[in-house]
């Protein structure tokens, strides 16, 4: 028999699972079609950033928006619209010829795509609130993840047999029927949500958003200890492809293997979560432990076993540290301001990644790759200590939101 919690979100969870799907599918398309097309690995590297770069910067945006209009609303806008941005885009195509169609459509794609995580991160806490907040994060990822693990089988599969255009209207039916999950759950589901307050201007939500990153007790601290631990993920999957299939001379039968143990690690790290009671904190620092140990393992191994365990640590435990990092942050961030306040966070953690791939491009010609990750572990450590001392003197500010008139 299911789970309470399983049985309520089922809905939920399978448009999630089914979202993230088709945007797996158009993620993996874009570098490999433009490389396909073009034959050149810096078309290729261009187009996914591209892709990827609308994603990053709209996440400020779309957590403010969630603020002002219904979540649940600029949920179904985001799924729709991205069904017809995908058929509009491969017709386009279908009828003028070039892949410039491709990368445009994964752009509004992916600005879109952050609006519905946006959402989705601001509904979880409200339509949820009867069950465990760390539980509730641990089906969610669950089924983010097993999407983002089949998008690319899927795609790869798909393009055997069609044209790239006939696989994005593949995912746009993957979209509507994540929509048409989200609407049979609504419909059943008994959650009341709050409604969003009167809005003010853009530049006032930015200023909340700021201070509260600034001021509220222990956000800062959030914040620091993500930024670190996302610069050793980083860092591993911007040199994993050149540490497994150079230094360790491994084929890339091997690599891909390696990264399909790695999601396979996370689910079931994911479900042992979700069926236990590990205290929020303690889930923190464990994960944070193992990512650091993962860290030093996959920089100074000499063997292939030692860096594939390191791997494992850190791709498999970053999910549990961000569910310490959603959960705790859940608890922080005022609800009438968590779009906004989120959205800020979110850019704000993700900003060390791509900063850790230039410095794995910026560090070659000096430096092995090995070498990098070492230092960027180091600087992970380091992080977390200020962390600490960031919270264990933080200033006694409270955050005055303005007053109604």
């Amino acid at each position: 028999m299911a789970p309470p919690l399983f049985r309520a979100a089922r809905g939920f969870l399978l448009s999630l699972f089914l979202s993230r799907l088709a945007d797996q599918v158009l993620l993996f398309l874009v570098p490999l079609v433009v490389f396909q097309s073009t034959g050149s690995v810096a078309w290729s590297g261009l187009a996914f950033a591209a892709e990827t770069f609308p994603r990053f910067l709209s996440f400020p945006v779309c957590g403010a928006l969630c603020d002002r209009v219904s979540p649940l609303w600029l949920l179904r806008v985001s799924q729709l619209y991205r069904a017809l941005v995908c058929v509009f885009g491969a017709g386009a195509s279908a009828s003028f010829g070039g892949v410039g169609w491709l990368i445009a459509l994964s752009a509004a794609c992916g600005m879109l795509t952050t609006q519905g995580v946006m959402a989705r991160e601001v509904l979880l806490p409200q339509v949820f609130r009867a069950h465990r907040f760390e539980k509730v994060l641990a089906y969610s990822q669950s089924a983010d993840q097993a999407g983002a693990v089949l998008g690319p089988v899927v795609a790869a599969a798909l393009l055997g047999w069609w044209r790239w255009e006939v696989v994005v209207c593949v995912a746009a039916g993957g979209f509507l029927l994540a929509d048409l999950a989200m609407t049979l759950w609504n419909r059943t589901s008994q959650a009341s949500l709050i409604e969003p307050e009167a809005a003010g201007s853009w530049a006032l939500s930015m200023k909340t958003a700021f201070a509260q990153v600034a001021y509220l007790p222990g956000l800062r601290r959030l914040v620091i200890l993500a930024a670190g631990v996302n610069m050793v993920v980083g860092v591993t999957l911007a040199s994993s492809a050149a540490l497994v299939t150079g230094a360790h001379r491994q084929s890339a039968a091997y690599y891909a293997g390696l990264q399909t143990a790695g999601a396979i690690a996370t689910i079931l790290v994911l479900l042992a979560i979700a069926h236990s009671a590990l205290p929020p904190k303690r889930m923190g620092v464990l994960a944070f432990i193992l990512i650091l140990t993962g860290g030093i393992l996959t920089a100074t191994g000499r063997s292939i076993w030692v860096y594939a365990a390191g791997f494992l640590l850190i791709v498999g435990f970053d999910k549990m540290f961000n569910i310490y990092i959603r959960s705790s942050r859940q608890k922080i961030i005022p609800p009438g301001d968590y779009g906004k306040t989120t959205g800020l966070v979110v850019l704000l953690n993700n900003l060390t990644q791509p900063l850790a791939g230039l410095a794995i491009a910026l560090c070659s010609g000096f430096a092995t790759a090995g070498t990098t990750v070492l230092a960027l572990t180091a600087l992970m450590g380091l992080l977390g200590v200020l962390a600490v001392m960031s919270d264990s003197s933080r200033a006694a500010v409270v955050v005055q939101r303005p007053q109604k008139t």
